[in-house]
C-alpha cells in the first residue's frame, strides 16, 4: 500500500513539474528601440577626425549589444569596390559593444575615426540593436564624408 502512494505522489509531482513549466511567462518578442541622436540625417562627417556618436537604446526586457556600420552609398547601394586612386580607400567602418544587463543605456564616444585617406562622398550609417532574446531593431541614415568638415558639435564630454 505504501508503494501505492509513493508512486502516485512522484506522478502527481511530475504532472505538477510539467504544468508549471508550460505555464511559464511569454518569451520577450519585442525589439529594442533605438534613437539615433548624432549623426543625423545628411550630417557632414569630416574625414580625418573622429565621429561624434550619440544614441539612446531601451528594451522592455534586457537589452544584449549594438553594432554600428558605415559603408559607402556611392553607387545608391550597389556596394561595389570604389577606389579614386591606389591611396584612397572608400571608408569602412564595423564594431559591436555589449549593453548587456541593462534596460536602457545612454551612448556617448568618439570612438569612430576616419582615416585621412577615405573617399569623400555618401556613405550610410546603420545601427543594429540585439537584445537579450535575439530580437533586433535598425536605424539607417544618410551621411556625407568631407575634407571641408561638420558641423560644430555643442555638447559636452564626460572626463
Amino acid at each position: 500500500m505504501k508503494a501505492i502512494n509513493l508512486y502516485s505522489i512522484i506522478g502527481l509531482a511530475a504532472i505538477l513539474s510539467l504544468w508549471f513549466v508550460s505555464c511559464e511567462k511569454e518569451s520577450d518578442t519585442e525589439k529594442p528601440v533605438i534613437n539615433l541622436i548624432e549623426p543625423a540625417e545628411g550630417d557632414i562627417l569630416q574625414i580625418g577626425s573622429d565621429v561624434h556618436f550619440e544614441m539612446e537604446l531601451s528594451d522592455n526586457v534586457m537589452l544584449g549589444s549594438y553594432k554600428v556600420e558605415i559603408h559607402s552609398n556611392f553607387d545608391n547601394h550597389g556596394h561595389a569596390a570604389t577606389k579614386a586612386d591606389d591611396a584612397d580607400v572608400a571608408f569602412f567602418f564595423e564594431r559591436s559593444w555589449d549593453v548587456s544587463g541593462k534596460k536602457n543605456a545612454d551612448i556617448h564616444h568618439h570612438e569612430i575615426e576616419i582615416p585621412e585617406n577615405s573617399i569623400p562622398g555618401d556613405y550610410h550609417l546603420m545601427v543594429y540593436c540585439t537584445d537579450a532574446a535575439g530580437n533586433e531593431a535598425n536605424v539607417v541614415c544618410n551621411v556625407v564624408l568631407s575634407h571641408e568638415g561638420g558641423e560644430d558639435h555643442d555638447h559636452e564630454h564626460e572626463e
